[in-house]
């Protein structure tokens, strides 16, 4: 219960500005609550008068009834608005949260995380999360309206109450058990769900590669056992819940079928008068429905504190280790920046950079090659703050970039890779995204700069072009331009390529590189390349083995004084003849 009573409260700071439509929907659900009440006695005394022939008593009852009927319809919208709105709110601002406490976790806990097990906390548990609290507050207070109508019961029949109360109780009991099964259940059946979810998500994502394999039966037989293994638990727990309603509901059959016959009994033998006899009757669903509520609330309790847990691990939990940045800001960034002394290894056991050192001056061109494996792409994952170093320092403009704001770092470079993600929007709006005040001009004067422009001029739809989700209706290259002019727009003093050419034919590459060199001079450029072609005309080209500059120099250069440049080069010209 404390862990329970902690949430609600972070819960509850975390929708502070919408708290209002809550504490509305709390007042208007009590006068709803005394309604309930005051409707089975105003009713009670309608049948006693029609059978005592007072006709006008009956008539200014009937008026009043209707009144309080219209009040409660009345109150029911303003109940029902508040809590609509509270919900939609509540849930907006949970899931915010959520999506960015995903954006603080550091890179090594979402490299272990399946998108399924994202999406189902972020989508079904912040929704479950919004739900429960009104839901909470209504179920409290009908216990307590409900412990009022038992008073009521107690003092009009006194035998009539002890079997209302002895029944209730022996269903309460079934469904308490009810309650255990469900909350083992339900977190197996989360697991799941989250695992249906995240190969749903990579099935669909790798759809065209699936194709091209031809392995489309073999995955979705594999969707299909999943998708079996969820259905058969859930069939198998809600099998066995029903077993326990079709219980409790049998039993709830029969002791209404005994209150009738025991309330027959009383009325001969006159030990309850025909009105209190009718008034419980009325109310007697309350005893139950008191029972049923508290049963309720502690499944939702339960249910809240699974999905709670679930979501708040995310947002503020300990589980996941939080980016960290520091406070200062670089307000005109040059884009110089050095390694020194930097060792990082993505496992323990296994360092990919070692001792690394070396120096980058601002508006200059440096190329990184070396063969695969040897620390050139983590480097950029460094340097954009991705990973931290196990040990050593990283400089931009001079300056730590543990000191510095995450502004100051991301929002001064663009990594373009090999595939950059392109978003299901338009042309324009993908480049408005980066930068929301860039102008139509700077968009298009960025897409010239990234030989872009004269495609879009060419499409139906110009720049208000849809390209599909990832991009798919543009070529690699077309997509590769596209990020080019992206971080243009963005405004980056520093941009970098990792194997952004490697997967291009010739003349795409050669629009890839009149971009860059258009760039030149203007943006520090850094630039992994497997083709030398790419790299042949860097101020500098550093040479990587084993996690280490072991030469660096133009290609010139590193032709004389260095053999195994030297030999990935001749390589690479063999391969092409």
């Amino acid at each position: 219960m404390k862990e329970i009573l902690q949430n609600l409260k972070k819960v509850y700071k975390y929708t502070k500005e919408y708290n209002k439509y809550l504490f509305t929907y709390m007042l208007i659900i009590p006068v709803m609550s005394a309604i309930s009440i005051i409707v089975p006695l105003l009713s009670a005394r309608e049948l006693a008068s029609i059978t005592s022939g007072t006709y006008e008593t009956l008539f200014v009852l009937a008026i009043f009834v209707f009144g309080i009927e219209l009040l409660r319809n009345v109150c029911n919208y303003i109940a029902w608005f508040s809590l609509m709105r509270y919900f939609r709110e509540s849930e907006r601002v949970i899931k915010m949260k959520a999506l960015r406490a995903v954006f603080g976790i550091k890179n090594k806990n979402l490299d272990g995380m399946p998108s399924g097990l994202i999406i189902e906390r972020v989508n079904s548990d912040c929704n479950k999360i919004s739900d429960a609290i009104p839901s909470i507050v209504e179920y409290l207070l009908d216990i307590i309206t409900n412990l009022g109508v038992i008073v009521t019961i107690f003092f009009l029949n006194k035998i009539l109450f002890a079997f209302l109360l002895v029944g209730a109780a022996s269903i309460f009991c079934i469904k308490r058990q009810r309650i255990k099964k469900w909350h083992e259940f339900d977190k197996q059946r989360r697991h799941l769900s989250e695992r249906v979810t995240s190969f749903i998500s990579e099935l669909i994502r790798g759809v065209r590669d699936i194709k091209v394999l031809d392995a489309n039966e073999s995955f979705l037989n594999t969707a299909e056992d999943k998708i079996k293994d969820y259905h058969q638990t859930l069939f198998k727990g809600r099998r066995s819940l029903r077993r326990y309603e079709f219980i409790s509901g049998s039993l709830q059959d029969l002791l209404d079928y005994t209150f009738i016959v025991l309330g027959i009994i009383l009325l001969r033998d006159n030990l309850v008068t025909a009105t209190a006899f009718v008034t419980v009757f009325l109310y007697k669903e309350r005893i139950y429905n008191m029972f049923n509520v508290y049963t309720r609330l502690q499944e939702l309790f339960q249910d809240f504190k699974l999905s709670s847990s679930r979501v708040l691990e995310i947002i503020d939990g300990d589980r996941y280790e939080r980016e960290s940045f520091g406070t200062k800001t670089l307000e005109n960034i040059k884009g110089d920046f050095e390694f020194k002394n930097v060792n990082f290894g993505y496992k323990d056991s296994i360092k990919v950079l070692k001792d690394m050192s070396f120096k980058v001056d601002a508006n200059t061109t440096v190329g990184f090659v070396g063969k695969s494996g040897t620390g050139k792409t983590t480097i950029f994952n460094l340097l954009a703050k991705l990973y931290e170093p196990e040990s050593g320092e990283i400089f931009i403009d001079g300056v730590n970039i543990n000191e510095l704001d995450e502004h100051s770092i991301r929002g001064n470079m663009t990594i373009i890779n090999q595939s950059p993600y392109i978003f299901n929007m338009s042309i324009y709006d993908n480049l408005k995204l980066v930068n929301p005040k860039a102008t139509k001009k700077e968009i298009k004067e960025a897409c010239k700069i990234a030989c872009l422009d004269e495609f879009i001029e060419g499409l139906p739809e110009k720049y208000d072009s849809i390209v599909g989700e990832g991009g798919i209706a543009l070529s690699g290259g077309q997509r590769q331009r596209l990020a080019i002019a992206r971080a243009l727009v963005q405004h980056t003093e520093i941009i970098l390529f990792d194997e952004a050419t490697s997967a291009l034919d010739n003349e795409t590459q050669k629009s890839i590189q009149e971009a860059i060199d258009n760039m030149k001079g203007e943006y520090t450029i850094m630039i992994i390349a497997h083709r030398f072609s790419t790299i042949i005309n860097c101020d500098t080209i550093f040479y990587m083995e084993n996690g280490k500059i072991q030469a660096k120099g133009t290609h010139k250069e590193l032709l004389k004084s260095c053999s195994g440049y030297k030999k990935l080069y001749e390589l690479e010209l063999k391969n092409n003849v």
